[in-house]
């Protein structure tokens, strides 16, 4: 895998662990390898996704636990389908 496509995936990966030292980090050396905006925005709004997809079964299971005394929001977004 050549080094852009390796700091696009790492700052997808920042972007769904909600670090932002580690996102301005890989954009830092995304503008240095000359990625595309276009290309940076796919990679965070996919590490979003996953990580909105994660939160979304997180608060099922919790939900669960919990006896079904809090509602699962409504405003499920759609994920990229891992989760």
């Amino acid at each position: 895998m050549d080094e852009r496509t390796k700091e696009l995936v790492a700052v997808g990966a920042s972007a769904a662990v909600n670090c932002h030292p580690c996102m301005d980090y890989h954009l830092g050396l995304l503008e240095k390898l000359g990625a595309s905006p276009e290309d940076i925005g796919a990679a965070l709004e996919t590490g979003l996704q996953v990580s909105k997809g994660a939160w979304n079964k997180t608060r099922k299971v919790v939900n669960e636990i919990q006896g079904g005394r809090h509602e699962t929001p409504k405003a499920d977004v759609q994920t990229t389908g891992c989760c």
